[in-house]
């Protein structure tokens, strides 16, 4: 793997599928008594939130402690940032502290880049979501959880596996890291939103987009319900929260048309009864729940390849008792 995470398109196709063998090794822990490695004993992560986001954060928080690394978590309100420093000084700080990753989520599209690129810190810099732009570690989380259910753990496991991408399109940093990740391993992806929820230039992605939900279900092997994010909307983008969820929501109904294998994801934080319903959300064939005990597992496996890449974490995870 490269320095830094900044974008699932940093990811080759041998880096991603080496992400998720890692994961699946770390995952084990989960069920072990004590859940701890030493891998990382003696490094720093710093976990850098200009945005709200206690899942992200805690995902990342208990990802380092489980590798044994010291965690400073540092929150942009009630910091210096509030009173004017600026990124530079802040990242001058943590490079004082001996910072080895800073974790960095912000509400600026292209900020984790500035400051990989900068020159202003040595450490390995990992991207939890800049603005509208990426969100590689919820996509690696994700591809983790198909590859699971549908790939049999196994290398190349989602080649042409179809996978559905239902809702805000336009503000989902989720919805661009998966549509760049999945295609790198292999799976065929359709974006499903009314035509004022998908992005300027989607015809650059390497996607297929659809308006129209009820065609696209009953082929997909995998379907994402992505929440609409009403705090960046400044406009009408869809005429009433009802018509929105009578065409593009996922309820009992729809459900019944998906494949028996055919799993339910959503990146959370749900909205309930909007995008999907609790029916759908509880049934057997959603991962939601299992989507964040993954999470912590493959942003271990990020931090430990970033950090230690130089030994096989299997041999780790057996050994350490």
């Amino acid at each position: 793997m490269k320095r830094h995470l900044l974008s699932a398109a940093d990811l080759t196709r041998d880096d991603a599928e080496l992400v998720l063998a890692t994961a699946d090794e770390m995952r084990s822990l989960a069920d072990r008594p004590i859940k701890k490695l030493p891998a990382l004993r003696g490094r720093t992560v710093v976990n850098l939130f200009f945005e709200d986001s206690t899942r992200t954060r805690i995902s990342f928080e208990a990802a380092a402690k489980r590798l044994s690394a010291d965690v400073i978590n540092f929150a942009a309100k009630g910091s210096s940032l509030s009173k004017g420093e600026s990124l530079k000084d802040t990242a001058l700080t943590l490079e004082a502290m001996g910072a080895d990753a800073v974790v960095v989520r912000h509400g600026s599209s292209g900020a984790p880049h500035r400051l990989a690129h900068s020159g202003w810190v040595r450490s390995s810099v990992v991207n939890a979501g800049d603005g509208t732009h990426e969100h590689p570690t919820q996509a690696l989380l994700d591809a983790f959880t198909m590859w699971k259910h549908l790939g049999g753990s196994r290398p190349g496991g989602l080649e042409g596996r179809k996978i559905a991408i239902v809702g805000d399109v336009l503000h989902s940093r989720v919805a661009r890291s998966n549509a760049l990740l999945l295609r790198t391993l292999g799976a065929e992806v359709t974006l499903v939103a009314p035509p004022t929820l998908l992005p300027v230039g989607i015809e650059g992605w390497p996607v297929e987009t659809s308006y129209d939900l009820d065609s696209v279900l009953p082929k997909a092997d995998a379907v994402m319900m992505l929440r609409v994010q009403r705090e960046r909307m400044h406009g009408g983008f869809f005429p009433t929260a009802r018509e929105y969820s009578r065409r593009y929501g996922l309820d009992g109904k729809r459900m019944a048309t998906l494949q028996d294998h055919t799993i339910v994801m959503h990146p959370g934080p749900m909205v309930r009864g909007m995008e999907i319903t609790a029916d759908v959300a509880d049934s057997d064939r959603s991962v939601i729940v299992e989507q964040v005990t993954n999470g912590v597992a493959v942003r271990m496996a990020v931090l430990y390849l970033l950090l230690s890449g130089n030994e096989p974490a299997g041999s780790m995870v057996e050994g350490e008792e």
